[in-house]
């Protein structure tokens, strides 16, 4: 883990859930948060500010603002947004941006881009990607739902997986069935082309035609449930007992090549990830202007490595 070095940081939504975790991660690595809200004048605010994490969706509606906002600061932006949508508008838009932007550096997006570059390694390519998640169970919060009912608009209902070397629109319905996790976890009912975000940053930095999703069938069914209480906190630092595994599996010519991070609470677990990344950035590595996953921007294993056995357990 990178040395504090006391920069300033904005925070866009740190009144919400994950906005909180991210302030108070902020705080524990002696950086120090700058809470900005809607109504903030953003020029003004980012004056003083050495980054910005934007927290504050849906995305689709905040990223160019802020993105503007940060550009004009000349200081370097992240998100944490899980909108595929707004992953790709910011790659599409902000290529040639003078400062150094990082979107999806949290739970969806960034830890699969991540354990995707571990697990390639060395490879030049693989024939196919898969990114299997188990959720012991998931209660989102109102910006989850806010922002899924602003991605299902977008697409016009359908979903999206990544074939053929591009996203594609399905109508159909989610094909269901069972994935092999890694003990204790064993084999679970799952719902495949379950994309997100990663769906999206991979890509852009790693060769690979195909990228199959999964979602436990659990967690599918409670993210369309009608029980909108949200994530419910049994620690002092305020996280849920919501437990996670992500398995992502490289494939090249018959062989296969995995890497695995089990934890607690995905909207906790992304401050660290996001506060990493702002860390590194500010610390000079990783730091190359323009749009860049964190899967590209910094050492894959390292990274991970950062974080464990802290907030991940890897494999």
């Amino acid at each position: 883990m990178l040395g504090a070095m006391n920069e300033r940081v904005a925070i866009m939504g740190a009144t919400g859930h994950t906005g909180g975790f991210v302030a108070a991660e902020l705080h524990r690595r002696g950086l120090t948060p700058v809470p900005c809200g809607r109504s903030t004048d953003l020029d003004r605010a980012f004056r003083g500010a050495d980054a910005v994490i934007n927290c504050a969706g849906p995305f689709a509606s905040t990223a160019d603002p802020v993105i503007g906002s940060a550009i004009g600061a000349g200081i370097p932006y992240l998100d944490v947004t899980a909108e595929l949508e707004a992953v790709t508008d910011i790659f599409d838009r902000y290529a040639g941006a003078g400062i150094p932007i990082a979107p999806a550096a949290a739970f969806f997006g960034g830890l699969g881009d991540l354990l995707a570059t571990a697990a390639m390694g060395r490879w030049p390519a693989a024939e196919r990607l898969t990114i299997a998640y188990a959720l012991s169970g998931w209660r989102p919060t109102p910006g989850t739902r806010a922002t899924g009912r602003v991605s299902a608009e977008r697409r016009g209902g359908r979903r999206i997986v990544y074939s053929g070397r591009r996203l594609r629109f399905r109508t159909r319905e989610a094909p269901r069935t069972e994935w092999s996790f890694p003990a204790p976890i064993g084999s679970r009912p799952v719902v495949g082309e379950f994309t997100t975000a990663d769906s999206a940053t991979i890509p852009t930095h790693l060769d690979t035609p195909e990228i199959a999703t999964y979602m436990s069938s659990n967690a599918v069914d409670d993210l369309h449930a009608a029980d909108d209480s949200g994530p419910t906190a049994v620690d002092e630092r305020g996280r849920s007992a919501q437990t996670f595994l992500v398995e992502v599996v490289a494939s090249s010519e018959g062989t296969e090549r995995r890497a695995s991070a089990a934890g607690r609470d995905i909207y906790a677990v992304t401050a660290p990830l996001v506060v990493e990344a702002a860390v590194r950035v500010l610390s000079g590595e990783g730091d190359a202007a323009g749009v860049a996953s964190v899967g590209a921007r910094f050492e894959a294993k390292d990274f991970l490595h950062s974080l464990a056995p802290e907030h991940l357990t890897l494999e």
